[in-house]
This record gives C-alpha cells, sequence and structure tokens, in this order.
C-alpha cells in the first residue's frame, strides 16, 4: 500500500469518461493492494446487479444486500482476505455497488478512505453518463423501443435525496414504456415533482409526452410557478394536436420546510399519503387534462406533509389496472403492496410496488404502462 494516499477524484477528473471503471481498478490496487475489483450497476427494472468489468460474472448476494440498503458490507475469507461491497450513490440515486477483494478487513481509517473514493467514482459516473453510453450500455438486458428510449433519456434520474427528503422513481413495462412519466427538479427548499401520462401509445405517445415536459422544465426555469407551468404545457401541446391528444398531469410544489405541498390536478394520476401504517387518497379536485383546449386555466390546490409521512403518485397503469376479470388494481392490491413498503426506503419501495403490479397481471399482458413516484419527507 501506498505511503502517499493519492486521492481518486483527480483521476477520475482527468481519465476520458469511459474509462473510469479502470482508472478506479489501477488506483485500488495501488492505494489498497486490492486484488479483483468491479463495478455493479442495476438493469432498467432495478432488480438485478450486472458487472461492468467482468461480464456473465453473476454478483453475490451481498452486493444486492448493499444496494437496498446503501451500507458498506464485508465478506472475510478463512485465508484473510476480504471482499467489500461499498455503495455508489450522488445525490441520493443509487448507481450501483463497487466490490473488491483487499488482502485483510480495512481499519477504520482505510475504509474512510475507500468510502471517499466510492463517492468520488458516483460523481464522475453521474456525470459521464450523459457523453458516453458505455454505462447505459450494460444496463440494458434487452433492446428498448423508441418510445422507452425517449422517455429514458427524459427522466431526470431514478431517485434525488438528502437529509431532508427521499424521493424516486420507476417506469413500466423499462423495456417499452409509451406515455407514462415523472419529473422533479430540487431548489432549495422547493422540490417540483410532476408525474405524466401522455395520451396514445408508442412513439405518438413519447413524443407528445416530451413535448409537455420540457414545455414545463421551460416554464419553471424560468422562475414560473406550477400553475404557469401546467399553463404553458397545456398550450403547447394544444398547439401541436390542435385538442386531439392531452398529457394527464399531476404537478405539485413541496415546501421541504413546513410540508406544504401546492397541487395542479391536472388528469389521471393519483396522489396517495401513507402516514401511522394508513393509506388515504389525497382528495383533489381533477381539472382539465394538459392541451385539451386552448388558453386553459388552473388553479392551486393545498395539502400538507407531516413529519415521516410518504407520498406516493401513481399513474392510471396503476391505479386503474384491471387485467382478466380482475377488480382494480387499485382498489384493494395497491394499498396490500403499500403496506408491505412500510420499513422500505423510498427506492425500495416503488420496486416492491411495481413487482407486485407486475404479478398482479400474471396471464395478461398489461394494457397501459405504468408509473409509480414514492416521497419520503424526512425533515
Amino acid at each position: 500500500m501506498s505511503d502517499k494516499p493519492v486521492p481518486l477524484g483527480s483521476l477520475l477528473r482527468a481519465a476520458p469518461p469511459d474509462r473510469l471503471p479502470e482508472t478506479t481498478t489501477e488506483h485500488l490496487r495501488r492505494q489498497y493492494s486490492a486484488e479483483s475489483v468491479d463495478i455493479l450497476v442495476p438493469d432498467l427494472t432495478g432488480t438485478r446487479l450486472l458487472p461492468l468489468l467482468s461480464p456473465g460474472e453473476p454478483p453475490a448476494d451481498q452486493a444486492m444486500r448493499c444496494f437496498a440498503s446503501q451500507r458498506p458490507g464485508t465478506e472475510q475469507h478463512p485465508a484473510g482476505a476480504a471482499r467489500l461491497h461499498l455503495p455508489l450513490s450522488c445525490w441520493g440515486e443509487r448507481l450501483g455497488v463497487l466490490r473488491l477483494e483487499l488482502p485483510a478487513s480495512p481499519g477504520g481509517e482505510t475504509l474512510e478512505r475507500l468510502e471517499a473514493d466510492t463517492d468520488d467514482l458516483a460523481v464522475a459516473m453521474r456525470a459521464a453518463a450523459d457523453v458516453t453510453d458505455r454505462y447505459r450500455r450494460i444496463q440494458r438486458r434487452a433492446r428498448l423501443t423508441m418510445a422507452a428510449e425517449l422517455q429514458w433519456d427524459l427522466l431526470p434520474g431514478r431517485s434525488l435525496g438528502d437529509d431532508r427528503f427521499l424521493v424516486a422513481g420507476q417506469l413500466e413495462p423499462a423495456y417499452d414504456v409509451h406515455g407514462d412519466h415523472f419529473d422533479w427538479a430540487l431548489d432549495g427548499d422547493r422540490l417540483t415533482l410532476t408525474v405524466l401520462n401522455g395520451h396514445g401509445y408508442g412513439i405518438e405517445a413519447a413524443m407528445l409526452t416530451s413535448l409537455a415536459v420540457n414545455a414545463m422544465r421551460n416554464a419553471r426555469r424560468f422562475g414560473a410557478d406550477i400553475v404557469e407551468q401546467a399553463e404553458l404545457a397545456s398550450d403547447a401541446v394544444h398547439s401541436r394536436y390542435g385538442g386531439d391528444a392531452h398529457a394527464a398531469t399531476l404537478l405539485l410544489e413541496i415546501d421541504l420546510v413546513s410540508g406544504e405541498v401546492a397541487a395542479v390536478d391536472a388528469g389521471s394520476p393519483h396522489c396517495l399519503i401513507a402516514r401511522g401504517g394508513e393509506t388515504e387518497r389525497v382528495p383533489l379536485e381533477q381539472q382539465l387534462p394538459l392541451g385539451m383546449f386552448g388558453e386553459a386555466h388552473y388553479e392551486i390546490q393545498r395539502f400538507t406533509l407531516e413529519p415521516g409521512d410518504r407520498m406516493l403518485v401513481v399513474s392510471d397503469g396503476v391505479h386503474a389496472a384491471a387485467p382478466g376479470d380482475l377488480p382494480r388494481y387499485g382498489e384493494s392490491a395497491l394499498f396490500s403492496a403499500l403496506r408491505r413498503t412500510r420499513l422500505q426506503p423510498a427506492t425500495e419501495a416503488v420496486g416492491t410496488v411495481m413487482r407486485g403490479l407486475r404479478e398482479y397481471h400474471v396471464g395478461n399482458e398489461p394494457e397501459d404502462d405504468a408509473v409509480m413516484v414514492c416521497l419520503d419527507w424526512r425533515r
């Protein structure tokens, strides 16, 4: 092990964006005498980790536990060597797991340095994803439809958080999503969150969603509130489609200090709050979907979160799913799935609910794509 630790961050900034794994491996071998190194990244469903450096090698169960809990794990070998799993995350987004083997279990100071290096790698990978396809390619277990390609590229990420909150979202089916989408942005103590269900199917639905999302972003980035965001997006969609297509959307603006939520309900996504073991739908008055009529006007409705609340927003592909002769998923099965997530973080809860939805569809093809967003307000 080198006597003079070299920070990994400076090496990553000088490395080509597609060579971050190799730069990291060389650093860990030189600084910590690491015997093997790999970076495990989640597939698009978030249910499986895939190795970047050793394709085909299945990750250990410890890796998935590390990914789920976001806590380091160590496996001690009889000969004294140790295998470590360290979570790769950046601003609350889970990017994967760093796996390495060392000659011996690291002491406290060495583990702190390793965790700092892991954080540097996570930030670098998050930035590099926009300029290389290497990390996105490994996450795909099948080819995406063109509509799904548009939707995944439009996402802000799959989770975001700090000590005040954690928000996570999931699209289904991951490889063939059409018009369902979510977006968020953090600005000081304000978190803006939207869930959208574009009219139609396939690439036409994806293009409609892209127009609506970018119109809302355009307004938001100019400082507009959620009413102005909804009205600009509605005008843009109506101008393009003349009322023949629309986007059912729920816009939320959350004050992360007070818990106050401003809402514009422009369509079919449902908002629920899990509090004290009970889950209830937030009673919002539904207004016109974006783009249905020209020069539409919207009004804000308000409700308040309490510390420890979990807020969920689901599209009609979740709450209204009724495969075969079964009742709607949102009538009972959704609430059962939500109860199972009580002790899970938001990043795990979205996966649990979506697995429940897939199981509900067993033997039946889903008639609609689906999106779920889960927010834990930690205060």
